[in-house]
C-alpha cells in the first residue's frame, strides 16, 4: 500500500486564492447591506472549507499539479467548484434566504477562473523547458555513401517521371528542379504521398536524392518524414519538398474580399489556422478532426524543422505560390526533444561562468526559429543593433509584442531564480556568444546577464559598438564595482527609455 501524501504547497496557494477571490468580490460588488464584510465573511470562509474538502476527496492534493497533468488537474478544481458550488446553491435557498446567490457564482467563477490563469501559465513554462519525444531515434552511424554508383535512367522512365511530376507542379517549377538535382540518375527517388510510408519501405543509402512533391501542407507527421529521409540518405544526400508559404494564403484572402471585410475573414482564418493548433489546450483535438489536411506553415517553420531534423538549405525558390527547397543532409536528427510551442519559450543562454541557462520569454517567433540562427545570420547579416536583418522568423503580433516590452516579461521568473540580474549585458545564445572578441567572452562570464542591458544607455548601431559598449560596462564594473556601475546605467537607461523613447529594433 502506498502512504498517502499531502502536497501541502498546492493547499496553501488554494487557501490563498479563495480568500483573494472573497474578498475581491466584496469590495467590487455594489451592497444594499451597510457591512458585507461582516455578513459574508463567516459563510464563505465556510464554503471556502467545503471546497477544500472537496479538492482532497477528488485527490487535488495527492500530487504535484505536474504529475497530475494539466487536464486533470484542471478538472479535479472544476470538479471540487460544482460540487461545493451546488451544495451552497441548495443551503442559501432554502436556509440563507437573504444571501445573494450572484455573489456566490461570482467568487466561485474568480476562484476558479484564477486557478485555469495559474495553472495554465505554469504549464506554459513547462511545456517551454520540459521537451518530450517525438522525432524516431536515428542511431549513430559511421559515415555512409551510396550503395551503388549512379547510372542514367532510359528514356521511358525519365518520361514517366516527367509525367509524375507534372501532375503536382507547374513546368517552371520543373525546370527549376531539373536545374538544382539530377532526375536522370538512377539514385534519384521521386514519389509523391503525405505519409512515410514510401520512405520507410526504401533501401537505407541506395538513394543520393529523396524527392516528395506532394505539399506539406498535407503532411501531419513533417517531423517524422525529415526524420526518415535522414535516416535513409547517404552523408550529404538531398531531401526536396515543396509547401505553400502561409504569406502566399493571407494574400490570397485579402485580394478575394472587399476592404475591411477581408480583414474580417483573415482573423477568423488566422485563429482557426494558427492560433488553435499551437495551443496545447487545443492542438489535439484540431489535428484530430483536420488529419493535419491544409495545415498553415511560415517558411521558418518549415525550415526550422528540416534543420532541427539534421538538414541544411542548398536552395530554395517561389514559384507559382509555392516555395521548392534543396536540402544536404549534414547530420543525424536529434534522438529526443519534440519542440511543444506554447505562449512562454525557454531558450538556452549563456550565462556567469560560461554556464547556459534557460531564459524565458514570451513566444514572438514563428515555431522552430530557435535552429535557424545560422540560417538567417548567413543570409541576411546584422543591422543597425545587433540584430538580424529582416528578420523572417519574427511574427507579426510578436513584433508588436516586442515595441511593447510584453515579450519580456517572463524574464523576471529568470531575475528571481538569480540566473540574471537588473542591470547587465545582454543573455545571448551559442551562436551570437560566438561572434564577439575572446577578451569580451571571458569577461562576460565573469558576470550575470541584465534584465536591462548596456544597450539602452549607449544606443549602439553595430556589433562592434555594441562589443565596446559592453567592455565598457564590464571593465566600469571591475573598477567601480557593480553596485555602483548598476545604479549609473539603470539612470541612464531609465532617461532613454522613457523620456528618448529608446527602443531595441
Amino acid at each position: 500500500m502506498k502512504p498517502f501524501r499531502f502536497v501541502y504547497k498546492h493547499f496553501i496557494v488554494d487557501v490563498v486564492n479563495l480568500i483573494i477571490s472573497v474578498l475581491l468580490v466584496l469590495w467590487l460588488a455594489p451592497f444594499n447591506t451597510e457591512d458585507p464584510f461582516h455578513k459574508y465573511v463567516p459563510v464563505y470562509c465556510c464554503f471556502g472549507l467545503g471546497w477544500l474538502f472537496f479538492a482532497f476527496l477528488f485527490g487535488r492534493y495527492s500530487k504535484t499539479i505536474r504529475q497530475q497533468g494539466y487536464f486533470p488537474s484542471i478538472f479535479k478544481a472544476a470538479n471540487a467548484s460544482i460540487v461545493a458550488y451546488g451544495i451552497a446553491v441548495g443551503v442559501f435557498y432554502f436556509y440563507f434566504t437573504n444571501y445573494s446567490i450572484w455573489v456566490l457564482t461570482a467568487v466561485t467563477g474568480i476562484a476558479f477562473g484564477s486557478w485555469f490563469i495559474m495553472q495554465s501559465l505554469y504549464f506554459a513554462f513547462i511545456y517551454a523547458s520540459d521537451p518530450e519525444d517525438e522525432v524516431q531515434p536515428v542511431a549513430k552511424r559511421e559515415p555512409k555513401t551510396v550503395l551503388e554508383s549512379p547510372t542514367i535512367v532510359s528514356d521511358e522512365a525519365y518520361d514517366a517521371i516527367y509525367k509524375a511530376m507534372n501532375k503536382w507542379m507547374s513546368k517552371r517549377a520543373f525546370n527549376w528542379l531539373c536545374q538544382q538535382i539530377d532526375l536522370h540518375s538512377s539514385n534519384t527517388y521521386v514519389f509523391a504521398s503525405t505519409t512515410i510510408f514510401n520512405l520507410e519501405s526504401l533501401t537505407p543509402y541506395k538513394y543520393d536524392t529523396i524527392v516528395n512533391v506532394r505539399s506539406l501542407n498535407n503532411i501531419r507527421g513533417i517531423n517524422k518524414m525529415f526524420s526518415m529521409a535522414n535516416e535513409k540518405l547517404p552523408d550529404n544526400g538531398l531531401y526536396v519538398g515543396v509547401f505553400k508559404d502561409k504569406h502566399v494564403k493571407k494574400q490570397q484572402i485579402l485580394q478575394k474580399y472587399p476592404a475591411g471585410i477581408n480583414w474580417i475573414f483573415y482573423t477568423f482564418y488566422y485563429f482557426v489556422k494558427r492560433v488553435i493548433p499551437k495551443l496545447f489546450l487545443t492542438k489535439r483535438l484540431y489535428y484530430d478532426i483536420t488529419r493535419g489536411k491544409r495545415r498553415v506553415l511560415s517558411k521558418t517553420e518549415v525550415f526550422g524543422r528540416l534543420y532541427f531534423c539534421g538538414f541544411e538549405i542548398v536552395s530554395e525558390k517561389k514559384i507559382d505560390h509555392y516555395t521548392y527547397f534543396v536540402a544536404r543532409r549534414r547530420q543525424e536528427p536529434p534522438m529526443y526533444k519534440k519542440r511543444r510551442y506554447g505562449p512562454i519559450i525557454s531558450l538556452n543562454r549563456v550565462g556567469k561562468n560560461g554556464k547556459t541557462f534557460k531564459f524565458y520569454k514570451a513566444r514572438t517567433m514563428y515555431p522552430y526559429s530557435e535552429f535557424l540562427q545560422e540560417y538567417i545570420y548567413q543570409k541576411c547579416g546584422l543591422q543597425e543593433g545587433g540584430k538580424f536583418t529582416h528578420d523572417i522568423r519574427v511574427s507579426t503580433l510578436g513584433r508588436f509584442m516586442r515595441r511593447c516590452w510584453l515579450d519580456e516579461l517572463p524574464m523576471l521568473l529568470n531575475l528571481l531564480k538569480g540566473d540574471m540580474k537588473l542591470v547587465g549585458v545582454r543573455p545571448l545564445s551559442k551562436h551570437y556568444f560566438s561572434l564577439y572578441s575572446p577578451e569580451l567572452q571571458e569577461l562576460r562570464t565573469k558576470v550575470r546577464p541584465g534584465l536591462l542591458p548596456p544597450f539602452y544607455a549607449d544606443m549602439p548601431k553595430t556589433l562592434d559598438e555594441i562589443q565596446a559598449s559592453e567592455m565598457k560596462y564590464l571593465k566600469m564594473c571591475i573598477k567601480r564595482g557593480a553596485l555602483i556601475t548598476d545604479t549609473i546605467y539603470l539612470w541612464k537607461i531609465f532617461v532613454n527609455i522613457v523620456f528618448k523613447r529608446a527602443r531595441s529594433h
